[in-house]
């Protein structure tokens, strides 16, 4: 970066975020879960996963281009390891982890099945030609059975603090998939699709 001391703030504040993102480093600041999984408590945390992979990601091509590292206390976290940190929540996500899951909805044979998604959780209409009013679909919500529509490549909330995923609709965080989920993702498959 450049000489200036506002960049110089930048700098440290970015490589001390990033810091915070290490695990072996005396600056972690997020959980993982016992399968490696980035956990953040509060809302989906699919979108904590995704956001920051696609954040050390970045980071890690920045420093690459400036032939930096960056020191975590005793500990340098090299463009290399941050890659590597950001590929392995991918994977995770795409079915390396104690479940054996995939919580890209329709990507490998084992993935959610219950969705909290009302276009997916209710039959088409060419299977329920019927109108469905907006109170009449607490009985689709509520079945056991899995969705009647895939929703190919939706990614859900994930997993818990302990790699647990109930497939179940009434749990929104851990089974809705969002954009802000999806969005970021996006960016890191498309990376290592051209880096493998």
């Amino acid at each position: 970066m450049g000489k200036s001391p506002d960049l110089k703030s930048f700098q440290n504040n970015a490589d001390a975020f990033i810091c915070s993102l290490c695990p072996g480093t005396a600056h972690l600041q997020v959980q993982y879960s016992p399968g490696g999984l980035i956990f953040k408590a509060g809302g989906s945390n699919m979108q904590h996963v995704t956001s920051l992979s696609f954040l050390l990601l970045a980071y890690s091509n920045y420093l690459s281009h400036a032939n930096h590292a960056v020191t975590c206390g005793g500990k340098s976290a090299s463009p290399a390891l941050l890659k590597d940190l950001a590929r392995r929540q991918v994977n995770y996500i795409l079915g390396e982890n104690p479940m054996k899951m995939s919580y890209m909805v329709g990507y490998g044979p084992r993935y959610p099945q219950r969705i909290h998604h009302r276009g997916s959780s209710l039959p088409s209409v060419r299977t329920h030609p019927a109108h469905i009013g907006c109170k009449a679909g607490s009985r689709y919500f509520l079945s056991p059975d899995p969705n009647p529509n895939v929703l190919v490549g939706a990614v859900v909330g994930g997993p818990n603090t302990t790699d647990a995923f109930p497939d179940s609709r009434p749990f929104f965080q851990e089974s809705e998939p969002t954009t802000y989920i999806n969005a970021p993702l996006v960016g890191l498959l498309a990376y290592f699709a051209a880096h493998p």
